[in-house]
């Protein structure tokens, strides 16, 4: 890289587009070329129709866009406005509420709440535990606040979470640092669909409590990121294990990173919000200050009408059901995708990581790029990972899941010559 003219050292960038934009740009490009029958583009993290077009809520654009203009309009205040922190917890927990002092504050989506997460509960330098299959704006967003990142293995031999490699890195991290932050993106991981299961959460609360009990001048923060939370299990089931997370030493905090985006199809409002589930009261309103202090340093507040939005749902029996139902429907639509791309994979066998719920599938394979590339030339966009390919099948119709599989395995053969 070039040497910084006027940016300082840490601020010098390559310059470029991400990389998922990117390929997702190109894939549009070829959309309009070839029309949508011919191109089958896997690259977005949005829900879309059969028609490649982004599915949005009529009960939250109608609710939206009958908001008072001033409601649209004015700030919001600095935490967000005080019924919205009621609401998106409710929104958060549903009938899962934990025993705490639970607080809320609103953020720009979920990566608001990483964000503060991230420069709030580590030092700087600190180093930050991630599943080696990860969302790569995590580490964009702790390279950004001089925080580093290292990953283990997110699975075992089984398929399961890997709880023992999740242990050691713990361990390991807390001989250098006094503090350890783990992101835990669950459930319906991205970029897997991977869920952690109750017994598996049961076990990272043990080794917590008696890890944090051991270690008393020690602090470990399990940031919970739940960005696609309303599109997996049925009904609460996949909220379930937010009861199981409380009750633990006074030096363990739990933070939860929630957004409306995947949910209530909210992406460019940019509208969620970061909460705690703290054993004291002090240790609660320590972090409503801190997180509230870093909105007005960093974007001062958020987007009010996003906010009176789902207020407004929230408060409204009738507008709660339709919204409600219109999630329901849609997330039947992904499950049908998702398990033809699943059936036609284990049928002609394509290798899959494994995949519970939510937006994404993961394939291992050795050189992603070169695969992903020799999927283009043929009108296929998958996005290239570290260690795989990352299919989408919120963007794909179920007709085209059933056929990606094939096209995956040919251009897999035919790269890496198996």
């Amino acid at each position: 890289m070039k040497k910084a003219q006027m940016v300082i050292e840490t601020s010098l960038r390559a310059g470029g587009t991400d990389p998922i934009f990117r390929i997702a740009g190109e894939a549009a490009n070829r959309t309009k070329e070839l029309g949508p029958e011919a191109v089958i583009n896997s690259t977005i993290g949005a829900l879309m129709d059969d028609d490649g077009e982004l599915v949005t809520f009529k009960s939250v654009y109608d609710t939206l866009k009958g908001l008072p203009n001033h409601l649209i309009a004015d700030y919001s205040g600095l935490a967000g406005q005080p019924d919205f922190l009621e609401k998106i917890t409710e929104a958060c927990f549903k009938n899962c509420k934990p025993e705490g002092y639970i607080r809320a504050v609103a953020t720009p989506g979920g990566t608001g709440a990483v964000r503060h997460s991230f420069c709030n509960y580590t030092e700087l330098g600190d180093t930050i535990l991630l599943t080696d299959w990860y969302w790569a704006a995590y580490a964009t967003i702790a390279d950004e606040n001089h925080r580093k990142v290292t990953t283990f293995p997110l699975y075992n031999e089984a398929g399961g979470f890997n709880l023992e490699g999740w242990k050691k890195s713990i361990l390991k991290l807390l001989e250098k640092q006094q503090r350890v932050l783990t992101v835990l993106n669950t459930p319906a991981h991205n970029p897997t669909g991977y869920t952690i299961s109750l017994e598996e959460w049961q076990a990272i609360k043990t080794f917590v409590t008696e890890t944090a009990t051991a270690q008393p001048t020690s602090k470990i923060i399990l940031l919970v990121d739940l960005a696609y939370i309303d599109f997996a299990g049925e009904g609460d089931e996949a909220r379930q294990f937010m009861k199981m997370l409380t009750g633990m030493p006074h030096n363990v905090l739990t933070l939860y990173a929630f957004s409306c985006s995947k949910g209530y199809t909210m992406y460019g409002l940019r509208n969620g919000a970061i909460l705690c589930v703290a054993p004291t009261a002090e240790i609660a309103d320590e972090f409503a200050n801190a997180c509230t202090y870093s909105n007005r340093g960093n974007w001062s507040n958020g987007t009010r009408g996003a906010m009176e939005t789902i207020t407004k749902i929230f408060g409204n029996d009738e507008l709660y059901n339709q919204a409600m139902a219109e999630q329901s429907f849609y997330k039947s639509i992904l499950r049908r995708r998702a398990a033809a791309f699943v059936e036609e994979a284990n049928k002609i066998g394509l290798k899959m990581v494994t995949y519970c719920d939510g937006f994404f599938i993961s394939i291992p394979c050795d050189k992603p790029q070169e695969v992903s590339s020799r999927l283009m030339e043929n009108n296929t966009f998958v996005v290239a990972l570290g260690k795989g390919l990352r299919f989408a099948p919120c963007a794909v119709s179920e007709e085209k899941c059933r056929r990606s599989p094939q096209l995956i395995l040919d251009a897999i053969k035919e790269v890496e010559g198996r």
